[in-house]
C-alpha cells in the first residue's frame, strides 16, 4: 500500500472514491447548494490591506472566478504610513503585479505558493512553487525592472529568502525523511551546483529554519525539536559566510527564541525561554555576550504562557495566553512594563500580523472571533487608538448579533475542567434550551490551540440550526504549557478522554444528544477521532476524520518514514521503549478497532501526496473497521493534493461543501 506509484494502489484508491461517490450521490444537490452558499457570502473580487515595506505598499487581491491570489505593489509616498484605501474591482494607480498565482497554476491540478520575498532594494522577486502537494518547492527569481525571470532555478527546497544585498538566495533543503536540515547560499547567476552550504543539522530529531531579524542586523539559524531548540546568528555587518555564533547551547527540554533590539545604543537579544520556567520567561542579554548575564524582562508567571515577542526600534510586543485566550501587550524597553491591547468580546483571537518595518508609527494586528469576521487593525502607537483598516466582508446580509458565542466547562475523568467553546444562531434558542444538532471539533496535540475564528462555510451549518463547538482538550496549548504536557507521551490518553468528557457534558446538559452529534478532527485531530470512535462509539452519530494519523504505532516504529524520528518527542519512542510501545498500542486507532461494536458513520478524507500522514493510514483503518463489522465507513482520497487538501479557493469550497453535506446528512438535515 505504501507504493503510491503502484497501479494496484491507484486502482484500490479509485475504487474507494467510486464507492464514496455512489454512497453520497443523494447529496449532490445539497453539495451544490452549500457551495453556492459559501461562494455567495464571499466577496470574490477583493483586496488585502496594503503593508508598507521600504518605498512600496504590498498587497494581494482576488478576482471573481479566479482560484488564486494576485500579489501586487504600488509606490508609497515618503513619510506616508496610512495604507491606501483600495476599492475591490477598481484599478489601483501605479499597480505593479508581482506574481499572478492563476498564471503560475495554469496547466497544473495542484498549486501551492511557498516562499515569497522581494529584495531589500525592491528590484528582484523570489518565489517558490509546489505542483504536487508534497511540500517540496522550486525557487525562481525575477528581475522586477525588466520582468524577466532569471535562469536561476533551485529545486526541492523548504524555505527561501534573499540575502540583504539582494545578490543571493538563502534556502533550506530536506533530507530523505523530509526534515529540513541544511541551509545553503546561492549566488544569483551562478550554477546551483556551486551553492555554498552554510549550516547542516545532523541530528535527525531536529528541524532547521532560517531568517533575518526585523532590524536586518542578523541572519538567524534555528534548529529545534518539539521540546528543545538552539539558535545561531551571523552578524550581517560582516561576511555572510562567517561561522555562526551560538546563542545558548541546546539543553534537552529547553526551548528558546530571540529578537534583536537596540536599547540605549547597545545591541541586545531578548530571549524567550522555558529553562526552569514552565510557561516561559523573557530575558535580555548583550548581543556581544549572549551566554553572559541575563536581565529578567518579563518574569515567569504560572498560567500566563508567553508565546512570542516582536522587537521594533522603539518598542516591542509580547504575545501571551491567559485564561484560554491570546493577548497582545506592548513592552516598554526602558521600564519593561507591559500594556495590554484591549478587545471587547469575551472570546476572540488577536495577534501581531505582518509589520516588516523596523520603525513605523503603527502596529498591524489581526483579530477575529467566532462571530466577528477577520479584521485588520492598525494600533496608533502615539494615541493607543485601534484604527480599523478592514473587516472581511460577508455578503448576504450577515449580522454578527444574530449569532452567539460562549464558553462552557466539562469535568474530565480526573476532575480537570476542560473548556468548550460554542457558537450558534440565536433564532434557534440558547444552547441547552432544547436538544439541538451539534458539530464538535477537536485537535489536542503539539501545544496547538484551536482559537476563536470566523468561518463563512460554518454559517451554512449554523443557519440550519447546528451548534458548532470546540473541545479544547489537553495536548493543545489553550490553558498553558502544563495543558500540553498533560496530553502527550504517556499522558496522551487524556486528550481522548477529555473529548469524550466534553461530548458527555453537552449531552448531559441537554445541548445535544448522541444521535445528533458529529465529531471532527484532522491530522493529529484525526487520531483523536479514531481514538474516540473506539472509546465511545455510542456517543456519536458520525465522525469526520481528515488526513487522520490513525496507524500511529506502525508509523512511529519506522524511522525510515518521513518525520518519524522528529515525532518521538511528541508521542514517545516505541522502538526503544517497551512502556511507550505498550501505551501507544493501547490507544492507536487501527490497533484498537473493536469487533461487533456499532460504530457511528465515519468519513475519512486523505490525500495521495500527503508527506505528513500517508494515505496508507486511513486506507488501512477503513478496511479494518469494515472487517470488524462497521456498516457505514467511507474513504475519500484526493489524488492530486497534500496534507492541506486540494488547492484553489473554489476547489477548497467544494471540498468543504462535500464534508458539510455529509455532516448534515448524518444530522438528518440534508433535506
Amino acid at each position: 500500500m505504501r507504493d503510491k506509484e503502484s497501479p494496484e494502489v491507484t486502482t484500490h484508491l479509485e475504487a474507494e472514491n467510486a464507492h464514496t461517490d455512489a454512497a453520497t450521490a443523494h447529496l449532490e444537490g445539497l453539495r451544490e447548494e452549500l457551495f453556492q452558499e459559501i461562494k455567495g457570502r464571499v466577496q470574490e473580487t477583493d483586496l488585502s490591506v496594503p503593508t508598507r515595506r521600504g518605498d512600496w505598499w504590498y498587497y494581494s487581491r482576488t478576482e471573481e472566478g479566479a482560484q488564486y491570489g494576485i500579489h501586487c505593489r504600488t509606490a508609497a509616498a515618503e513619510g506616508d504610513w496610512t495604507p491606501p484605501q483600495l476599492e475591490p474591482g477598481v484599478p489601483v494607480p501605479g499597480e505593479v503585479v508581482l506574481l499572478d498565482g492563476n498564471a503560475e497554476a495554469e496547466g497544473h491540478e495542484f498549486f501551492s505558493l511557498g516562499a515569497f520575498d522581494t529584495s531589500d532594494d525592491a528590484t528582484k522577486l523570489l518565489w517558490s512553487t509546489d505542483f504536487e502537494g508534497d511540500e517540496l518547492y522550486t525557487v525562481r527569481v525575477r528581475n522586477l525592472a525588466t520582468g524577466v525571470t532569471l535562469a536561476d532555478e533551485i529545486p526541492n527546497t523548504s524555505g527561501a529568502f534573499f540575502t540583504p544585498d539582494g545578490t543571493g538566495v538563502l534556502y533550506t533543503t530536506r533530507d530523505d525523511a523530509w526534515r529540513p536540515d541544511t541551509l545553503w547560499l546561492h549566488r544569483i547567476g551562478t550554477p546551483v551546483t556551486d551553492d555554498v552550504q552554510l549550516f547542516h543539522e545532523p541530528d535527525e530529531r531536529f528541524w532547521l529554519g532560517a531568517g533575518i531579524t526585523r532590524s536586518r542586523r542578523y541572519l538567524v539559524i534555528g534548529v529545534g525539536s518539539s521540546i528543545t531548540s538552539e539558535e545561531h546568528i551571523v552578524d550581517l555587518t560582516g561576511e555572510l559566510t562567517a561561522t555562526p555564533q551560538l546563542i545558548w547551547p541546546r539543553h534537552e527540554g529547553v526551548e528558546y527564541s530571540f529578537e534583536h533590539a537596540v536599547v540605549d545604543g547597545e545591541d541586545r537579544l531578548y530571549i524567550l525561554h522555558n529553562e526552569e520556567a514552565l510557561d516561559f520567561e523573557l530575558v535580555s542579554v548583550a548581543a556581544s555576550d549572549p551566554q553572559g548575564r541575563r536581565r529578567i524582562v518579563v518574569a515567569h508567571e504560572p498560567g500566563r504562557r508567553l508565546l512570542g515577542m516582536d522587537a521594533f526600534r522603539d518598542f516591542a510586543t509580547v504575545e501571551y495566553r491567559s485564561e484560554g485566550l491570546e493577548r497582545v501587550a506592548l513592552l516598554d524597553y526602558a521600564t519593561n512594563a507591559l500594556d495590554d491591547v484591549a478587545f471587547d468580546e469575551p472570546l476572540y483571537s488577536a495577534g501581531v500580523s505582518g509589520n516588516p518595518e523596523w520603525h513605523s508609527p503603527f502596529l498591524r494586528l489581526g483579530y477575529a472571533s467566532f462571530v466577528t469576521p477577520g479584521t485588520v487593525y492598525d494600533l496608533d502607537l502615539a494615541t493607543r487608538e485601534l484604527v480599523l483598516r478592514k473587516q472581511v466582508p460577508v455578503l448576504g446580509g450577515y449580522e454578527p448579533g444574530d449569532y452567539g458565542q460562549r464558553r462552557a466547562w466539562a469535568a474530565a475523568s480526573d476532575g480537570t475542567q476542560v473548556p468548550i467553546s460554542l457558537v450558534w444562531k440565536r433564532s434557534f434558542g440558547e444552547p441547552g434550551a432544547q436538544v439541538r444538532p451539534l458539530h464538535l471539533y477537536g485537535y489536542g496535540s503539539y501545544e496547538h490551540s484551536i482559537d476563536p475564528g470566523f468561518s463563512v462555510a460554518r454559517l451554512s451549518e449554523l443557519d440550519r440550526g447546528v451548534i458548532f463547538a470546540v473541545a479544547h482538550v489537553r495536548g493543545g496549548g489553550e490553558m498553558g504549557r502544563q495543558w500540553y504536557e498533560d496530553g502527550k507521551l504517556l499522558s496522551k490518553r487524556n486528550t481522548f478522554t477529555d473529548f469524550v468528557a466534553c461530548a458527555e457534558h453537552l449531552v448531559a446538559t441537554g445541548v445535544t444528544s448522541p444521535d445528533r452529534l458529529v465529531a471532527e478532527g484532522a491530522s493529529a485531530g484525526g487520531l483523536l477521532m479514531g481514538a474516540v470512535a473506539n472509546l465511545a462509539p455510542e456517543l456519536f452519530a458520525g465522525i469526520l476524520a481528515g488526513v487522520p494519523f490513525v496507524d500511529a504505532l506502525t508509523t512511529i516504529l519506522d524511522p525510515s518514514l518521513p518525520l518519524t524520528v522528529i515525532e518521538w518527542d511528541e508521542w514517545g519512542d516505541p522502538l526503544h521503549g517497551a512502556d511507550v510501545y505498550a501505551y501507544m498500542k493501547s490507544y492507536t486507532p487501527y490497533e484498537n478497532v473493536r469487533e461487533g461494536v456499532a460504530y457511528p458513520r465515519i468519513l475519512a478524507v486523505t490525500s495521495l501526496n500527503d508527506s505528513r500522514v500517508m494515505y496508507v493510514e486511513p486506507a488501512k483503518w477503513v478496511a479494518r473497521l469494515r472487517e470488524a463489522g462497521a456498516s457505514d465507513v467511507l474513504l475519500k482520497c484526493e489524488m492530486v493534493a497534500g496534507h492541506g487538501g486540494v488547492s484553489g479557493r473554489y476547489n477548497s469550497w467544494k471540498e468543504r461543501a462535500f464534508e458539510l453535506a455529509w455532516i448534515l446528512d448524518v444530522l438528518d438535515l440534508a433535506s
